[in-house]
């Protein structure tokens, strides 16, 4: 099981290289996020060994609590989760007007960027919760945050959240498929609610869920674009 985490980092790699050559349309938008999600990679030594502790490529994690594949996997499901829910509905973006970026509810929109941000390290520092439930409150009070400065996004953030989640159960259970005692030897289970969804910890659905919320309508929050329903031209029969 040495190269499981390195190998399944470079699957959903590849389903964000396929994405990124087949959708010429999203792009700048999956480049931009993926190149922002990556970073966070580097918060691994907060979650090894307290929350799990995978083998990983030149045994890095064990000996450093950091990996390379944190990195990869970061850097894809930032792209993939940018733009999953505008691929499905056929979704465009377009600027947001002067005038619009005017109006009361978006006083606070630099702060609500970095809600995440500061409730995460509130938490960290301020509770005795495992660090993967301060990752989880943080996103969801991030999506939230968002509902408030953006309503015209809650469609996106509700449901992209319930895709990621829809996409990362298929993910991580192929791992399950083939390496069924996975979560039971790496993942530190004692610490958390030991409640399993067909062997995937609900830790892991939360995570996905609340990423998918925050992520799926970041880019849009962050650059001032709304989303358009992309025009469907149907062939009138002779």
């Amino acid at each position: 099981m040495q190269y499981v985490w390195f190998i399944w980092s470079l699957i959903i790699l590849a389903l964000w290289v396929v994405i990124y050559l087949s959708k010429k349309g999203v792009r700048k938008e999956m480049l931009k996020m993926s190149l922002i999600t990556m970073p966070f990679g580097l918060t691994e030594p907060l979650f090894v060994p307290e929350y799990w502790l995978p083998p990983s490529l030149f045994d890095l994690a064990e000996k450093t609590s950091f990996d390379i594949e944190s990195l990869i996997f970061s850097f894809a499901i930032g792209g993939i989760g940018t733009v999953l829910y505008n691929l499905i509905f056929k979704q465009r973006l377009d600027e947001i007007s002067n005038t619009e970026r005017g109006h009361y509810r978006h006083r606070l929109h630099l702060y609500i960027l970095f809600i995440p941000v500061i409730v995460f390290i509130f938490l960290t520092f301020f509770t005795t919760l495992n660090h993967i439930y301060c990752g989880i409150i943080a996103l969801l009070i991030g999506g939230l945050a968002t509902l408030y400065c953006r309503p015209d996004l809650k469609g996106k953030i509700w449901v992209g959240g319930i895709l990621f989640t829809v996409l990362y159960f298929i993910y991580f259970g192929s791992i399950l498929l083939f390496y069924p005692r996975y979560v039971e030897l790496y993942w530190n289970l004692d610490d958390l609610t030991h409640i399993l969804v067909l062997g995937i910890p609900i830790e892991e659905l939360l995570f996905a869920f609340t990423f998918g919320m925050y992520w799926s309508g970041l880019y849009e929050h962050l650059y001032w674009r709304k989303l358009i329903q992309t025009e469907i031209i149907i062939p009138l029969k002779d």
